[in-house]
C-alpha cells in the first residue's frame, strides 16, 4: 500500500495539473471501488474548478470550488496517471481503469486500480475533519504536532510493540510498514521494544529520524516495489536506499557493524532491523 510519501509524490504531481483547472467531465466505468462512489458522482464533478491538492495521511484531498472535497486513496495498488494533452476521447481505457476526470486544458487523470482496495468519495470541506475516514487519526508526522513530548505523552503506559504502536493512525497519521522499519532503525530502536519504554532520549532520537526518512522518501519519488509509481508514470528509487527493509540476510550498513539484517513477524506483517543496532 502506498505510505505517506507515496501519497505526498502523487499529490504534489497532479497538483500542477488540476489547480486552477475545471473539470469538464468524469468517467466513471463501475459503480463502486471499496465503497460505493457517490450517487451522481459524475455530474457533481463535472464543472467545478479545482482550488487545491493536498494530502491527510494517506489520503489525497482534492478541494472544489463548491465546498466539497474529493477524497482519494490509493488502496493497495491504486494508480492515478496523468495524460497531458489528451482528452477522454484520445485514450484507450483499460479494464481496470475505473474513474477518469478530463480538465478544460485538455489534459486527462486516471485512476487505474486492479484490486479495487482504493476508494473515492465526496465530502463537505467543513466536514472533513470529523469525517469517519478521519476522525481520530494523530498528527501529521511532518507537522509542528508531531513531537518529542507527544509522542512521550501518547506512549504512555501502552503495553503494544514500538512498531505496532507507530502503524497506529491513532498515534501518527500516515505512517506505514516501510517506513517504520527504516526509521526505527535510525534511530537504534529496537521494533520488539515495549511502547511505553520508548521516552525521553529514545523520543528525541525517534521523532527526528521519522521526519527525515519520510523526507528523503519523498525527494526520492517514494518507493517503487510492486504497483506504486508517479503521477507522470516514473517509479520511485527510495527503495535503492533501504538500510533494513527487505534486506534481510543481508549485512548491516551501519560503519563496524558484523550483524545482519534480521526478519520476524509481527502482527502479521514483516519487520526488518538489525539485532546489533537496535536495542
Amino acid at each position: 500500500m502506498p505510505e505517506l510519501p507515496e501519497v505526498e509524490t502523487v499529490a504534489r504531481g497532479i497538483a500542477p495539473v488540476l489547480v486552477g483547472r475545471r473539470l469538464r467531465r468524469a468517467l466513471v466505468r463501475r459503480p463502486d471501488l471499496r465503497i460505493p462512489l457517490p450517487t451522481g458522482f459524475a455530474g457533481r464533478l463535472a464543472g467545478r474548478r479545482v482550488d487545491h491538492v493536498g494530502r491527510r495521511a494517506k489520503y489525497l484531498l482534492v478541494d472544489l470550488d463548491d465546498g466539497q472535497v474529493l477524497v482519494i486513496h490509493l488502496g493497495m495498488s491504486g494508480r492515478l496517471t496523468i495524460q497531458q494533452g489528451r482528452s477522454l476521447a484520445d485514450l484507450t481505457l483499460g479494464v481496470h481503469d475505473h474513474v477518469a476526470f478530463e480538465t478544460d486544458a485538455g489534459d486527462s487523470l486516471v485512476f487505474h486500480d486492479p484490486r479495487r482496495f482504493g476508494l473515492m468519495t465526496l465530502v463537505e470541506g467543513s466536514a472533513v475533519a470529523n469525517h469517519r475516514l478521519f476522525a481520530g487519526l494523530g498528527p501529521e508526522p511532518l507537522g509542528n504536532g508531531f513531537t518529542p513530548a507527544y509522542l512521550t505523552e501518547v506512549l504512555r503506559g501502552r503495553q503494544t510493540t514500538i512498531k505496532a504502536a507507530l502503524l497506529d493512525q491513532r498515534v501518527v497519521a500516515g505512517l506505514g510498514n516501510i517506513y517504520v522499519c527504516e526509521a526505527l532503525y535510525r534511530s537504534g530502536i529496537s521494533p520488539r521494544r515495549r511502547a511505553a519504554s520508548v521516552a525521553g532520549r529514545r523520543t528525541d532520537r525517534l521523532v527526528p529520524a521519522i521526519r527525515d526518512v519520510l523526507q528523503e522518501a519523498i525527494a526520492a519519488g517514494g518507493s517503487t516495489l510492486r504497483d506504486y509509481a508517479q503521477a507522470n508514470g516514473a517509479l520511485g528509487y527510495f527503495q535503492h536506499g533501504f538500510s533494513v527493509y527487505d534486506r534481510a540476510g543481508e549485512m548491516c550498513r551501519t560503519p563496524g557493524c558484523e550483524r545482519t539484517v534480521a526478519r520476524i513477524v509481527q502482527h502479521g506483517r514483516s519487520t526488518f532491523f538489525c539485532p546489533g543496532c537496535q536495542r
